[in-house]
């Protein structure tokens, strides 16, 4: 494990001691949670742009054109248990 010091301000810092103890964990607990799932949302965010740009129009437009041209059944738009 690495340490790392950091400066915040005294009302975001006051805030993270707040919310990490109301969440049962330590103000590094707490940080590091917050930092992995900031990376995650990035990384997927990456993952997805990279997807994208190797798309190409007619594969979707190929896939769209497999679905039938045929109206909804009324009653049938939803989801049921």
């Amino acid at each position: 494990m690495s340490a790392l010091t950091i400066r915040i301000p005294e009302s975001l810092h006051q805030n993270l001691k707040a919310l990490a103890e109301r969440e049962g964990v330590s103000a590094n607990q707490f940080i590091a949670s917050a930092v992995a799932e900031k990376m995650a949302s990035v990384l997927t965010l990456n993952y997805l742009k990279s997807e994208a740009a190797q798309a190409k129009r007619a594969d979707f437009e190929a896939f769209l054109d497999a679905v039938p041209n045929t109206p909804v059944a009324v009653g049938t738009d939803r989801v049921t248990d």
